[in-house]
């Protein structure tokens, strides 16, 4: 059983989402402001937050605390703690945004209160594994100077890779399984480039991706989601 904060304040239109997580054995509180759920979050952290964009601005807030961006914002500043957004901006610019400032998740109203419940499940199985080891995996290994070419190693076996391609490696399998935009993996990759384009980091995934197939041709190690990004995907254990 995980505690979840359900941060939407129509209850009526949350009433067979919450039936879902309750029947899937979740503890669910919900919170109907921003500035209430930030303060929720950062002092008494419950296992995972599906946080709406569009929220009322609390009398009490000040200004500080507008919407679920915001909330989503400043809880990054502190933690990792796993937040899905629940929305009915369904544009890819607002996507790709809430992706960029941090979100596990995202999730386009009118959804299917079951995917939910599995995407929430599937956040929360991530979440125990990143903080189950110090490192996500044994399957990629980095060795020396973060950024020096060459360095690392999958599956015991070494790889050869240009020095964009190691900062790609490390981003992406650091966090398995989660999805990443081009804009993140260029900040990754081009930390000091202003002039270049976000598609240079698909010419580089592309060269990736063939030298971890040279090393081991059996998985897909990094999988694309359509319109969004990347994502680097573990060989299952046993």
């Amino acid at each position: 059983m995980a505690r979840i904060l359900l941060v939407e304040d129509g209850r009526d239109s949350a009433s067979q989402l919450l039936a879902h997580l309750h029947g899937a054995g979740h503890e669910v509180e919900q919170i109907g402001d921003g500035a209430a759920a930030l303060e929720r979050i950062l002092t008494a952290p419950p296992s995972l937050t599906l946080l709406d964009i569009v929220l009322p601005r609390a009398a009490h807030a000040q200004g500080a605390v507008q919407d679920g961006i915001d909330v989503l914002q400043q809880v990054r500043s502190h933690s990792n703690h796993p937040i899905i957004m629940l929305t009915a901006r369904t544009q890819e610019c607002d996507r790709l945004l809430a992706l960029d400032m941090g979100a596990d998740d995202y999730v386009c109203k009118p959804f299917s209160p079951r995917e939910v419940v599995a995407r929430v499940n599937t956040v929360l199985r991530r979440h125990a594994q990143r903080l189950g080891a110090e490192r996500p995996s044994g399957t990629v290994d980095f060795v020396g100077t973060p950024g020096m070419r060459g360095n690392v190693s999958l599956e015991g076996r070494p790889l050869a890779l240009t020095r964009r391609e190691l900062l790609l490696l490390r981003a992406l399998s650091n966090d398995p399984g989660r999805v990443f935009t081009r804009s993140k993996l260029l900040e990754a990759a081009f930390p000091k480039a202003l002039d270049v384009n976000e598609r240079a980091v698909d010419g580089h995934i592309k060269n990736l991706r063939k030298k971890l197939a040279n090393v081991a041709p059996t998985h897909d190690w990094i999988r694309s989601v359509y319109g969004v990004g990347f994502s680097f995907a573990e060989r299952p254990a046993g």
